[in-house]
């Protein structure tokens, strides 16, 4: 009896390993998979700045921005709320990969248009890769007739501006993204001789994610030469994102009214710790 007892449990330990082979047998030759890392951002915008973040093929994004005055104008303009910059937008999804944009903004009435091109993809699993990279481009044309101190009209070429901009992001984790935005700012028509038609600038973005809906972002902007025709400084956001169905709504605080591009990245002249917060919003809504 103790012999057929002991056979039996051998038998029983010979089937088990026997499928644990089996199963690490098909493990090793199961192919990997790809995964493409998504939600980055919960919007197109960190703050300020474009994100990583394109709308779907078809889908159609209209984007309205205000800006308030600064918060330290005192009570005489309601801490900035008598003061307003508005800027909205249309941006479409040719591909998935591919957003095209067209916007006009209060101050200087400026249009600008936009390409923005998802190069590469954060992937995990076979052919993983660490980051995501955009390729962003715009040109932006005031529409004021007149020259600030010059008394003649401003030709079309004299309104143009360009900005090229390489947007490299990861999401860390379920809860932390971090984007680095290498940009370049071209004027055609500068205030004096002695400002650069040419200004670099990096940009250092983040959200951490607060709840499924709520988000907390920041978003700086470093000036490696500036102009000289005014005082400026580097730009600094604040923002918090609320998820709302097909709505995203933006909250911000910053040093800056200005939302086009060169503007807030090369013309911000506001202190932020010296009481130069700007309130505003983004409220968008996908079709």
């Amino acid at each position: 009896m103790k012999k057929i007892v002991l056979t039996t449990f051998v038998l029983i330990a010979s089937i088990q390993l026997s499928a644990q082979d089996l199963f690490d047998v098909l493990d090793k030759e199961a192919p990997e998979t790809e995964n493409i890392v998504s939600a980055t951002f919960k919007g197109t915008r960190i703050v300020n700045g474009h994100s990583v973040e394109n709308r779907k093929e078809k889908e159609l994004e209209f984007i309205i921005a205000h800006r308030f005055g600064a918060i330290n104008t005192g009570v005489e303009d309601l801490f900035g709320l008598d003061i307003s910059n508005i800027r909205f937008s249309f941006e479409y999804g040719l591909t998935d990969n591919l957003t095209a944009g067209l916007s006009r903004a209060s101050v200087e009435k400026t249009y600008e248009g936009f390409l923005k091109y998802s190069l590469l993809k954060q992937k995990t699993g076979v052919n993983s890769f660490p980051f995501a990279i955009s390729l962003f481009g715009s040109i932006a044309a005031k529409s004021e007739k007149t020259i600030p101190g010059i008394e003649r009209a401003r030709s079309f070429e004299e309104s143009l501006f360009h900005t090229a901009q390489v947007l490299i992001a990861r999401k860390i984790n379920a809860t932390v993204s971090v984007q680095l935005t290498p940009t370049y700012v071209h004027r055609n028509l500068t205030a004096t001789f002695d400002d650069p038609h040419d200004i670099f600038a990096t940009g250092l973005g983040t959200r951490v994610k607060l709840s499924k809906r709520v988000s907390l972002n920041a978003e700086y902007f470093y000036q490696f030469n500036k102009l000289d025709s005014i005082d400026t400084t580097n730009s600094l956001a604040f923002g918090v994102d609320i998820e709302t169905g097909g709505h995203v709504f933006q909250i911000i605080l910053a040093n800056s009214r200005r939302m086009v591009e060169k503007s807030f990245i090369t013309e911000t002249t506001g202190n932020f710790f010296e009481g130069d917060i700007h309130l505003g919003f983004n409220l968008s809504r996908t079709f």
